[in-house]
C-alpha cells in the first residue's frame, strides 16, 4: 500500500476558483492597502502624486485594450494598426503577468509514489489474469473428473468407455488402457481420489492382465501403458523422481515392477525380427511376436518406442531395453531418404522402406517427433553419440519446408500436404489433424524448451531455428482455423486446402462467418472428431515458448466447444460423426487419449509454466512426461 500524501486535507479540498486569474485592480489595492508601504507612501504629497500617476497609467492601458478589428480588404494600413495594437496589448499583458500570483497546484504524488501506483495497477491486472486462468484450469480439472466418473461407473478395467451405451470395450489388448493413460494426468492435477483409485487398480489387476492377455500392438501398448507407468513412477517419487509426499496411491515400485514385466514381454518384438525393425504385434502371454497381416510396420510406430525404453533402462539399471530400441533409429539412419523425409511403411523382413508415400500424418508423424525428443532426452549429453538424431531432424524439417509446405487460396493459410507417390508424383493438399503436432515440435526444436525471449537474449537461436519458429506459428494458426471454420468449433479428422489448379471437391466447414471458410475443404468421410490432442499440444508449447496469450485463448475456445458438444450428462465425453452440422451426431466412444493427452495439455496450457517445464521433461507421443536423463542422474 502506498504511503500517505505529504499534504494536508486542506490542500486536497480545492475548487476551480483557485485557478482563475484575480482582478488586476484587486491585486493593486491589496498590495497598496494591506502592507506597510501604504503608510509610508501616503505620509507625503510626493507619494500621493506617484500613486495617482500609477493608477492613471494603469487605467489608460486597460481602457485601450480592446479586441483587434480586421479589415476585409487587408493591406498595409491593417498591418500598421495591428502592430500598434500589439504593442499596447503586450504591455498590458506583461503588467498583468507581473502582478498575478501563480495558482496553487493540486497535490501530486512523488516520482517514487507514482511508480508504486503504476506497479499496483499492473499487479492488479496480473492478479485478475491469473485468477481468470486459474478458474479456467479448474474447469478443465472438472472435465477430467467428469470423464473419469463415466469411465469408473460404467467401464472400470476396460480399455475404453462407450459413454452413450454406458459400457466398456477392450480395443487395445484389455490392459485397462484408460486407467494407466489417465493416472499421471490425475497426479498433475492433484486429484488424490482418482490417483488412489487408478493406482490401486494397477496394483491389484495389471500384472494378471499382462500375463493372461493375448495380442497387443507394440506401439500402442508402449506409448499408452508403458509410458503411463513410467511417468507415474517418476511423478509419484520413484528413484530419482519427484517428491512422493504429495502423491497418493501405491508405492512407486509398483509402477516400476509393472513396467519391467510389460517391457520384458514387448522386447520379443525386437528379438524375433530378422532385422533391427521390430514386428508390430506381440502375444503377451506367450512372449511371442509376429508382423502385421501385410508384413509391414508403420515407420512412425517402430521409431516411437525409444523414449520409453531408454528411460526404463535408466531407472531399472538394465541397458537391454534402450539398446534394443535404439537399434531401430541407428538402422533408419542408414536408409535412403528424400531430403530427410521417409515413406510411411517399412518391412521388418527386409529392413527397407516400402512404397513412396510421404506424409506427416498417420503412420509418419511421430518418426519426426522422436528424432527430436530422443535427442532432447539426453540433456547435457546431446553432443554425444546421438547427435545424428538432431542432424536427421534438421534435414527432415528442411525437406518439409521445401517439399510439403504450401499456402491455400484465397486467404493464404500455411499447411503441410502429402506426397502419396513420392517426390516425383503429384502433391496432395491433404492434412490430417495428426499433423498439428508439428507446430509444437518445431517450436520445441527451436528453443529446446526455454522461452524465445531467453533464447534470443543468450544468442542461442540459429537462422534455421527462427525459420522453424515462424513456420510453427503459421501452422498453429492453420490448425486453430481447422476448428473455427466448422459449425461446432471442433476440427475434422482430415482437411483439404484449396490451392491453385486444384480440382478437389467438397464442402466447407459450415461456419460461414469464418474468414477461411473458402480455404478449407472437408470431405464427408473426414468430418468426424475423435477428441484428439495434437492442436492443444502445440498451443501449450507455443504459449510457453513465445509467451503469447493468444494461444491460451485459442485453447479455451477449443475446450468450450468440447464442453458444449461432446460432454455426456451421465459421465464421459463422446467423439462426433460430423463437426460441420448442428447438432452433431455423436459416436459411442471416448478415446483414452482424451484423458491422457487432450485434457492434460489444456490443464497445463492454463497453468503456470513451471509445472512440468519443457526444458526438464519430454512428453512421449501419448503426453506422458518423462524427465531429461541427465537431470535424472543428479536428482
Amino acid at each position: 500500500m502506498s504511503k500517505g500524501l505529504p499534504y494536508s486535507m486542506k490542500d486536497v479540498d480545492y475548487d476551480n476558483a483557485k485557478f482563475r486569474p484575480r482582478s488586476f485592480f484587486r491585486v493593486i489595492s491589496q498590495t497598496l492597502f494591506t502592507r506597510s508601504v501604504k503608510r509610508e507612501c501616503l505620509s507625503c504629497s510626493t507619494g500621493k502624486f506617484l500613486i495617482l500617476l500609477l493608477i492613471g497609467g494603469i487605467a489608460y492601458l486597460t481602457l485601450t485594450h480592446t479586441s483587434p478589428t480586421h479589415s476585409a480588404s487587408g493591406g498595409l494600413g491593417e498591418g500598421i494598426t495591428d502592430k500598434k495594437h500589439k504593442i499596447i496589448t503586450d504591455g498590458a499583458n506583461k503588467i498583468r503577468t507581473f502582478w498575478r500570483r501563480a495558482p496553487r497546484l493540486p497535490p501530486r504524488l512523488s516520482p517514487d509514489e507514482e511508480g508504486s501506483n503504476n506497479s499496483s495497477t499492473v499487479s492488479l491486472e496480473k492478479q485478475n489474469s491469473l485468477s481468470k486462468w486459474t478458474s479456467r484450469q479448474q474447469n478443465v480439472k472438472n472435465a477430467f473428473i467428469h470423464a473419469w466418473s463415466g469411465y469408473k461407473n460404467y467401464a472400470m478395467g476396460y480399455d475404453e468407455l462407450m459413454p452413450l451405451s454406458k459400457r466398456g470395450i477392450d480395443g487395445l489388448g484389455g490392459l485397462g488402457a484408460t486407467v494407466v493413460d489417465s493416472l499421471d494426468t490425475a497426479m498433475i492435477m492433484g486429484i488424490d481420489e482418482i490417483v488412489s483409485e487408478a493406482g490401486s487398480w494397477i496394483e491389484k489387476n495389471l500384472a494378471q492382465r499382462v500375463s493372461e492377455k493375448g495380442q497387443v500392438n507394440l506401439f500402442e501398448t508402449t506409448i499408452r501403458v508403458l509410458g503411463g507407468l513410467l511417468s507415474a513412477y517418476h511423478l509419484s517419487g520413484g528413484e530419482h523422481g519427484m517428491d512422493s509426499r504429495t502423491i497418493k496411491g501405491p508405492n512407486p515400485v509398483v509402477y516400476l515392477d509393472a513396467a519391467k514385466d510389460l517391457a520384458d514381454r514387448l522386447l520379443v518384438a525386437f528379438t524375433s525380427s530378422p532385422t533391427s525393425v521390430p514386428f508390430s504385434d506381440v502375444i503377451l502371454r506367450d512372449r511371442s511376436a509376429h508382423p502385421a497381416p501385410d508384413g509391414l510396420s508403420s515407420t512412425s510406430e517402430v521409431s516411437s518406442l525409444q523414449l520409453e525404453f531408454n528411460y526404463l533402462s535408466i531407472i531399472s539399471g538394465d541397458p537391454k531395453y534402450g539398446l534394443e530400441a535404439m537399434k531401430v533409429l541407428e538402422h533408419l539412419k542408414t536408409l535412403p531418404k528424400i531430403e530427410g523425409l521417409v515413406p510411411i511403411y517399412i518391412s521388418p523382413r527386409s529392413g527397407e522402406f516400402s512404397g513412396e508415400n510421404i506424409r506427416l500424418g498417420s503412420r509418419g508423424d511421430s518418426y519426426y517427433e522422436y528424432l527430436l525428443k530422443v535427442w532432447l532426452q539426453q540433456g547435457t549429453n546431446r553432443d554425444g553419440n546421438l547427435k545424428y538424431l538432431h542432424d536427421m531432424y534438421e534435414e527432415a524439417m528442411k525437406g518439409v519446408r521445401n517439399l510439403l509446405v504450401r499456402k491455400s487460396i484465397p486467404k493464404g493459410l500455411v499447411f503441410v500436404g502429402e506426397l502419396p507417390y513420392g517426390s516425383k508424383g503429384a502433391f496432395s493438399p491433404k492434412m490430417d489433424h495428426l499433423v498439428c503436432f508439428l507446430p509444437g515440435n518445431l517450436a520445441l526444436g527451436a528453443t529446446k524448451g526455454i522461452t524465445k525471449r531467453k533464447a534470443m537474449e543468450e544468442n542461442l537461436l540459429t537462422f534455421e531455428d527462427l525459420e522453424n519458429l515462424k513456420l510453427a506459428e503459421d501452422l498453429a494458426k492453420t490448425c486453430f482455423e481447422m476448428y473455427s471454420v466448422t459449425s461446432t468449433g471442433l476440427a475434422p479428422e482430415i482437411a483439404y486446402f484449396r490451392i491453385e489448379g486444384d480440382t478437389e471437391g467438397g464442402l466447407d466447414g459450415g461456419n460461414k462467418s469464418s474468414e477461411y471458410v473458402n480455404d478449407i475443404i472437408i470431405k464427408p468421410a473426414d468430418r468426424h472428431n475423435l477428441l484428439r490432442p495434437e492442436t492443444v499440444e502445440s498451443l501449450l508449447v507455443l504459449y510457453r515458448v513465445t509467451e503469447d496469450p493468444k494461444y491460451r485463448e485459442w485453447g479455451w475456445q477449443i475446450f468450450e466447444a468440447f464442453e458444449k458438444y461432446t460432454k455426456i450428462d451421465s459421465g464421459g465425453y463422446s467423439s462426433l460423426d460430423d463437426v460441420t452440422h448442428l447438432p452433431p451426431q455423436r459416436r459411442d466412444k471416448m478415446e483414452t487419449f482424451f484423458l491422457g493427452e487432450t485434457l492434460k495439455y489444456l490443464y497445463l496450457l492454463f497453468g503456470d509454466s513451471s509445472m512440468i517445464p519443457l526444458d526438464r521433461f519430454v512428453f512421449n507421443t501419448e503426453a506422458h512426461p518423462l524427465p531429461i536423463i541427465s537431470l535424472v542422474k543428479t536428482e
